[in-house]
């Protein structure tokens, strides 16, 4: 990989002391395994807008009006939703660049999903709220990858949200390169079995929104409603099945090559993975074997075999 992958993070994972309490909640996987492929651009927006270390803590509460507002926990006087809100936009504004965002879990401010919502002048909540930051975060770029610290500790999670910002920072150096319609088919065709992989119907339903593509007079038009596109496919978890299929689809491409011998093994290895007593790691070892002995220049393009670094493990225990 090149570059650096630009990602955004809340402060606090990276082990900066910005929380209320004046600690923080690092999260290893983010300072230790993605620093050698990620530039981190770190934002604690609770500092940003004032608030001091330590601070009292924030919640979001209901209003009269059917709005969230964001106050002090200890009931003192002051909203700061306006500034929130005020800083919120001014700062997002500026990450058009960014290929992710890993935000921290339950946070007023940063929560991604499921932050307690209080109702006033009591201790009822319920966990339906965004904090707002990130809400601004997530309207402003819908197209954008973004995860919670704690979600990213599952193995299935950590590889799709990887997956989704190496793809979009390809995507992006493509536009930076000078957009042309040879490279979007281009970079379609490397991505086909990764998006199967993800969702066979939605990609099934990109395949005719690609074949339009000489009808847009406009290519960075057409490049934004692609993106979105293939960010909203992404996004969706592979399943076993869909890997299934694919590895067997790849399958088809060595038939000639190979042996009965071989072509047994390898679809008793595809079906040991589809029943689940094999890791994806295992038929995606032997088929890239088969295909350094036997090139094929179509899957040697495809990102479905390595759709992130390497070394970062992701499929191992899949």
């Amino acid at each position: 990989m090149a570059e650096k992958i630009p990602v955004g993070i809340s402060a606090c994972l990276l082990g900066e002391d910005v929380r209320f309490d004046g600690g923080h909640k690092r999260l290893a996987f983010a300072v230790q395994s993605l620093s050698p492929w990620v530039e981190f651009e770190p934002v604690c927006p609770e500092v940003a807008i004032g608030l001091p270390v330590p601070r009292p803590a924030l919640r979001l509460v209901n209003t009269p009006h059917g709005d969230i507002a964001l106050r002090f926990s200890d009931g003192r006087e002051g909203e700061l939703t306006e500034q929130m809100q005020r800083y919120a936009r001014a700062r997002v504004e500026r990450f058009d660049h960014l290929c992710g965002y890993i935000v921290c879990a339950k946070s007023p401010t940063c929560g991604m999903e499921r932050v307690r919502v209080y109702e006033p002048e009591s201790k009822n909540n319920r966990k339906t709220g965004r904090g707002l930051y990130t809400a601004e975060l997530m309207t402003r770029f819908p197209w954008m990858p973004v995860e919670e610290d704690g979600r990213l500790h599952d193995p299935e999670l950590r590889e799709n949200f990887m997956e989704r910002i190496c793809a979009l920072q390809e995507l992006n150096q493509l536009r930076r390169d000078g957009l042309t319609r040879a490279g979007l088919i281009a970079f379609h065709s490397r991505y086909k079995l990764l998006l199967m992989a993800h969702s066979q119907p939605k990609y099934r339903e990109l395949g005719p929104f690609v074949a339009q593509l000489h009808q847009w007079p406009d290519p960075q038009a057409y490049f934004l409603a692609y993106r979105q596109r293939l960010m909203d496919i992404l996004s969706y978890l592979p399943d076993r099945r869909n890997h299934t299929n694919v590895l067997m689809h790849i399958q088809g491409y060595f038939r000639k090559q190979l042996n009965a011998r071989q072509r047994k093994e390898l679809a008793q290895l595809i079906e040991r993975y589809r029943q689940g007593t094999q890791p994806l790691l295992a038929p995606m070892t032997l088929l890239k074997h088969y295909l350094a002995e036997y090139p094929d220049a179509y899957l040697a393009r495809q990102r479905y075999f390595d759709p992130c670094p390497e070394a970062l493990r992701l499929r191992y225990g899949q």
